[in-house]
């Protein structure tokens, strides 16, 4: 753990194991509520002067801090797929975008602007300045283990907030070695604090400490919603990133060869085990079997392996528990009518040991299945066909999430109607990959509350304050 600017270790160790093999690959120390207790307290020490430190020189951390990732952007990314399995091209593919999220809010620091407000009095002027919120409590998810943690962490420190980081038990080795880079490059003591305990522990002292103004957390739905229950306690400010149900639609006049590539990008891409990724794929009937086959040929062609190797595509899945999940959709989904399609790769001997699932398609889908309106974290793309758009938009909505989707086709119209009826945070038209650190990210209903990256992510760290001066004049 890196608390106020020290390395503390512990006789209780936290053994993280490849997905691949079932190898151990790190050990780290594993705290307790205690430690949870002198982070908060470092944080809300250095608060006092790392929120009044002038933008530029904050500004200038975390430039050093994306140059010393750019320097290390191989290690880095054999640390991800060495903990939480995801293929190294992949990988690397984050470690760019946790660069890009430092050098982004590197800028955005130096633009908190406040506002002047006509008064109705000659002997009066009305400001609203822009403070930073206080300490930050940020709990990460394991399957973007570097990437969450600079999009918090980014925008949190260019606003003059200081953070308590708790990463997940499963890849906590990132986040790590982002802290050591953190004081390669001399940031304060207790800016950056991170803690690693049990999960309940850690949410007990973060969620009753009064110390802690804002919680972000990026996870399940179910655990986002405890965290906002309790919350309540200390009228917390929260940020939520939480499950999604994607839908990735075709319509007849999109370009499905276009469609099918990019599907690979939403669907198998870290093995589908992203919040963004597909889960639904509506297919309009009259081009349902052309883009079938070609799907199909191009998973067959997808290899499954060890995400160190360089030809992997897909990794494997983070734990048996996963993988017995995705089983269970797909047995079910068989049992209820669904006809399946999986790539055959033959997994070596030491890949055996590992949590892999091949990347299977799965066609005659129908609303009884569970993988219907279950979010999937795996690589299992289920087809549904449509006929109209009037009876696609009967169905594409879903009740609990609205975070992602994608939409395919060459027909202005219908790109406003459909994109603008999608009940959705994002809407990727034509598009797989419509996140960038430019643009808010972030989803409706369940799907999570606030918007992380753009400049609504610095803003979602900042509280505006109302002061009236009244003068004579």
């Amino acid at each position: 753990m890196y608390i106020n600017g020290e390395w503390i270790q512990t006789d209780n160790k936290l053994r993280v194991y490849s997905p691949a093999t079932g190898e151990c690959t790190y050990e780290v120390s594993n705290g307790t509520g205690e430690h949870v207790q002198k982070a908060i307290d470092a944080a809300d020490e250095a608060f006092k002067t790392w929120s009044k430190t002038p933008a530029i020189d904050r500004a200038n951390y975390l430039i050093d801090v994306y140059r010393k990732m750019e320097e290390k952007k191989e290690f880095l990314a054999e640390v991800i797929t060495k903990e939480m399995g995801k293929p190294i091209i992949d990988a690397r593919g984050e470690v760019q975008s946790s660069i890009e999220y430092f050098r982004w809010f590197a800028e955005e620091a130096r633009r908190v602007y406040g506002e002047t407000v006509p008064s109705n009095s000659y002997d009066k002027r009305i400001l609203v300045i822009k403070q930073p919120i206080g300490v930050v409590g940020a709990i990460t998810p394991w399957n973007f283990p570097l990437s969450m943690v600079a999009r918090k962490a980014g925008p949190a420190l260019a606003a003059g907030c200081t953070l308590v980081i708790k990463p997940s038990s499963k890849s906590p080795q990132s986040t790590i070695e982002l802290a050591k880079i953190f004081e390669e490059v001399g940031l304060p003591k207790g800016v950056f604090n991170v803690v690693m305990a049990n999960s309940s522990e850690v949410t007990e002292v973060l969620m009753d400490s009064s110390k802690v103004k804002k919680i972000t957390f990026t996870g399940s739905t179910n655990v986002g919603k405890l965290l906002m229950e309790k919350s309540a306690k200390t009228v917390k400010h929260i940020s939520m990133e939480l499950g999604g149900h994607a839908p990735f639609i075709v319509f007849e006049d999109a370009n499905i060869e276009q469609a099918a590539r990019d599907l690979l990008s939403t669907k198998f891409r870290c093995s589908g085990q992203m919040c963004t990724s597909t889960n639904r794929i509506y297919v309009q009937d009259t081009i349902a079997a052309n883009f079938t086959e070609l799907l199909v040929n191009k998973v067959r062609d997808l290899k499954v392996g060890n995400g160190l190797d360089e030809e992997t595509n897909v990794g494997p899945l983070i734990d048996q528990n996963a993988v017995a999940k995705v089983k269970e959709q797909i047995e079910d989904a068989v049992s209820k009518g669904a006809l399946k399609i999986e790539n055959e790769s033959e997994l070596s001997e030491e890949e055996a040991q590992g949590n892999f699932v091949n990347p299977t398609i799965l066609t005659n889908v129908s609303p009884e299945m569970n993988i219907y309106t279950e979010e999937s974290f795996g690589p299992v793309a289920p087809i549904i066909t449509f006929q109209t758009e009037e009876e696609l938009m009967k169905m594409v909505n879903h009740e609990k999430y609205g975070l992602a989707s994608y939409l395919y086709t060459d027909n202005m119209s219908r790109v406003i109607r459909v994109s603008e009826a999608l009940d959705y945070g994002m809407v990727g038209v034509n598009d797989p990959l419509p996140f960038v650190v430019q643009s808010p990210f972030g989803g409706f209903k369940e799907s999570g509350i606030g918007k992380e990256g753009g400049h609504q992510g610095l803003e979602a760290y900042l509280v505006e304050k109302l002061v009236a001066i009244k003068y004579n004049a």
